[in-house]
């Protein structure tokens, strides 16, 4: 499902003492994590844990995966000097042994899963979820692409089938209440690789049934 040199530059981006997103939550996911009351929470593509850090200091039991042991690794140092709890497996969401129905929080901030799988992700993570809970996504949108050329320090990927649409998301959760889904120009400034200006896709959604 994802080849070695997917894993190889996850690997490599976090294998560093610097953490590759910082260790302050997005922005976005920390305002609508605030409205909801705390409960267990999945973050999906986690990398170096700094969202699910933040929900475990709210008070939310987070549950994490990635395919980079080295990403995990400085996940769990950051909830140690926090003095918090995450539960953080290594692999593929397919391979991995979390129960359906079992989540009150989807959380994909910038999740950006190979263009062959993303949907299916989606799809499997829908059923993690149970009824009445919802999904938080921020990645980069299909407009960003100029944004990206203009500045790559903005960071997000090169290819047009990794980002998102509109169309994608509503295609890709049905089985939702959409609270917001909006495609935005934003100032980011996000540790080491998301600094400037880019178009993001923003999604808060809760599940009917």
């Amino acid at each position: 499902m994802m080849t070695d040199l997917w894993l190889k530059k996850w690997d490599d981006r976090y294998d560093q003492e610097k953490y590759a997103y910082g260790v302050e939550p997005n922005e976005f996911f920390k305002n609508q994590l605030k409205k909801l009351n705390a409960g267990r929470a999945l973050f999906a593509a986690e990398g170096e844990g700094r969202n699910a850090v933040f929900a475990a200091m709210l008070g939310w039991e987070a549950f994490a995966f990635d395919i980079s042991k080295s990403g995990k690794f400085k996940a769990m140092s950051l909830a140690e000097n926090k003095n918090v709890k995450i539960d953080y497996r290594i692999g593929n969401l397919p391979d991995l042994n979390f129960l359906n129905e079992s989540f009150d929080v989807v959380a994909l901030i910038y999740a950006h899963f190979p263009p062959n799988i993303k949907s299916k992700y989606h799809e499997l993570l829908s059923e993690k979820l149970k009824k009445g809970g919802h999904v938080i996504f921020e990645a980069f949108g299909k407009k960003h692409l100029e944004y990206r050329n203009a500045d790559e320090n903005v960071g997000g990927p090169s290819n047009l089938d990794a980002l998102f649409s509109i169309d994608e998301l509503n295609d890709d959760f049905k089985n939702f209440e959409i609270i917001l889904l909006e495609e935005k120009v934003v100032d980011l400034r996000e540790g080491l690789y998301h600094n400037g200006k880019g178009s993001v896709v923003r999604f808060v959604g809760k599940k009917l049934k």
